[in-house]
């Protein structure tokens, strides 16, 4: 029998990753890829879930769906940043919420259902919140990588082939992409357990095995939804996580945002309206990495102007939020 060891391994990153490519595979096709039992990818899964953060769930993916995506920076007097950013992660138009800045800042994604809700929490809430000092909102224009995309591909843990075998099979949707009213009982369980079975999801929608089946088949076909995996990036080496905020020439936005696409350090990129071009997310194993990064690979790019990186502190909500223990 394996034994457990207390700190997290290859095989844990592996796992991660091939929960990224399929969240949904279960534990025997886990196993079968990755080269051990379904009952050790059953005790790494529940152990990355208690102490790793490990938390698999649906993401409606607001590019493909046509939605506004908003990224805020909050400016915020000392000490009230950390009790405005969990009245935020309590809101279900928020996506993620890091604190930043030595503490003083905010940094947030929204995704507004409606224009109304970003009216709401643009122009009414946010301006009215006592301790705010300054707003700055850039909306999403276009995503150079991220949503589906996971960041851990980038680190090499599953081959190219151990990829193909987990990837599912390309749908056969054909038409808009679209969240009809009735699947929004599949996709509210489907939001808190990305995993969820056929018989959980039978009892939420009424639908039949065959139809949920469908159903989802579809959603994740159209890429309407696709199914994330979020976890602590510490747990497997990568505890400093930062916003570049970069300022590019026009005719540069496109070429630098394909180019950091690839770069093995930014697990997310768009091009933003606001302040500045492109807002990306950098992951490494420390702040000289970072330093590094920012100096060569990023610093080398044609048409960059200007970066300004905020380290975060803390992450308060990543796709899933976690009330912190009193």
């Amino acid at each position: 029998m394996e034994r457990e060891s207390s700190t997290f391994d290859q095989l844990d990153l592996r796992l991660l990753n091939a929960l990224e490519v399929d969240g949904r595979a279960s534990f025997s096709r886990l196993g079968a890829v990755l080269g051990v039992s379904d009952q050790t990818v059953a005790r790494r899964y529940r152990r990355l879930c208690a102490e790793g953060g490990l938390r698999v769930v649906a993401v409606r993916d607001a590019e493909r769906l046509g939605h506004d995506q908003w990224t805020l920076r909050l400016r915020c007097v000392p000490d009230s940043a950390p009790a405005i950013a969990e009245a935020l992660a309590k809101r279900p138009d928020t996506s993620w919420i890091g604190i930043a800045s030595g503490g003083t800042e905010i940094i947030f994604g929204t995704r507004p259902r409606s224009a109304g809700d970003r009216d709401d929490l643009l122009l009414g809430k946010l301006p009215r919140t006592p301790r705010v000092m300054e707003i700055r909102a850039h909306q999403s224009l276009h995503r150079f990588y991220g949503g589906p995309d996971g960041w851990l591909g980038k680190l090499g843990a599953l081959t190219a082939d151990e990829t193909a075998a987990l990837r599912p099979g390309p749908g056969s949707h054909h038409g808009p992409v679209r969240i009809d009213p009735e699947d929004e009982p599949l996709l509210a369980v489907l939001e808190r357990d990305g995993r969820a079975t056929c018989p959980e999801l039978q009892r939420a929608t009424g639908r039949s095995e065959s139809a949920v089946k469908r159903r989802l088949a579809a959603l994740l076909g159209s890429g309407a939804v696709h199914i994330d995996a979020e976890y602590h990036t510490e747990t497997i080496g990568y505890p400093i996580l930062a916003a570049l905020w970069i300022t590019t020439t026009p005719a540069a936005l496109h070429s630098v945002g394909e180019a950091l696409a690839t770069h093995g350090e930014i697990a997310h990129a768009a091009a933003t309206a606001g302040p500045c071009s492109i807002i990306a997310t950098a992951v490494t194993r420390s702040t000289a990495d970072l330093y590094a990064y920012l100096s060569g690979p990023l610093g080398r790019l044609e048409g960059v102007q200007h970066v300004e990186t905020s380290l975060f502190l803390r992450r308060v909500k990543q796709l899933t939020y976690q009330p912190p223990l009193r």
